[in-house]
């Protein structure tokens, strides 16, 4: 698919990896849809698309929430009058161990905890695919879907709930790859390591180079390079059901 005058969705597009994808697909000429939850990082994100002088759009839209997805679809493809691809990049982090003793005392995952991950990483993605897959075929638009995974879908020490979700992702993203090939409509995969976002910079020094230390490459991801590989997914007409592991050769 050339990229020049795509219309793009990017959930989770306001911030962090989300805006490294919108600004790198910007430069090439993508007209961007961006979904977010504050607005003012959107706004943000916008202005540096706009900037290199594509269309962008902000849509205030909670992924979880079914009503919202279908609205805020509808409305880009109102919008854009067409929609060629999606990232389905927005998630949450709510980790701990799913029980913990500490001085004699128990604590254990919650029900929140675990549902609030399953609900946006999971459900959203779900939410976010169906929708937009749906409006592509009565388009008749063909294109790309890119869910983002995590290397810690093989399972990773206090995140059974990311973990869970993030498996969950890659299985559905075969399944959706083998749905939707029909109507022209490929679905691949991201799985990032350790990416040297905000968060992951506001860590305690000792544990960031002990995140650094297990990575073959000894450094952590760039942001850009996940939004090099996000373009390389849409471009690439060949490539579906598969996930692209971009990890720097870590192993949980």
């Amino acid at each position: 698919m050339q990229l020049q005058d795509k219309v793009i969705i990017i959930t989770g597009g306001g911030q962090g990896l989300g805006r490294a994808m919108a600004e790198y697909l910007a430069e090439r000429g993508v007209r961007l849809a961006l979904v977010d939850l504050n607005q003012e990082k959107l706004d943000e994100t916008a202005v540096a698309c706009r900037t290199l002088g594509v269309q962008a759009r902000t849509y205030l839209c909670n992924v979880a929430n079914e009503e919202q997805v279908t609205q805020t679809v509808a409305q880009i493809a109102e919008d854009f009058g067409s929609i060629n691809g999606l990232v389905n990049n927005a998630g949450i982090l709510r980790d701990g161990l799913t029980i913990k003793v500490k001085d004699g005392e128990m604590s254990k995952m919650s029900l929140a905890q675990w549902q609030s991950v399953i609900d946006v990483n999971l459900t959203g993605v779900f939410l976010c695919t169906r929708e937009v897959a749906a409006k592509m075929i009565e388009l008749q638009n063909e294109g790309a879907i890119i869910n983002i995974s995590s290397v810690s879908r093989a399972g990773n020490i206090g995140q059974a709930n990311y973990s869970a979700a993030k498996a969950a992702v890659a299985a559905d993203t075969v399944v959706w790859a083998r749905e939707f090939a029909r109507y022209g409509i490929r679905v691949s995969g991201v799985a990032p390591g350790f990416i040297e976002t905000d968060m992951v910079a506001s860590m305690k020094p000792e544990a960031l180079q002990r995140m650094t230390d297990v990575i073959p490459l000894k450094r952590l991801g760039k942001p850009k390079e996940i939004a090099h590989a996000i373009a390389f997914l849409l471009e690439n007409d060949y490539f579906t059901g598969r996930i692209l592991e971009l990890d720097g050769g870590v192993r949980l």
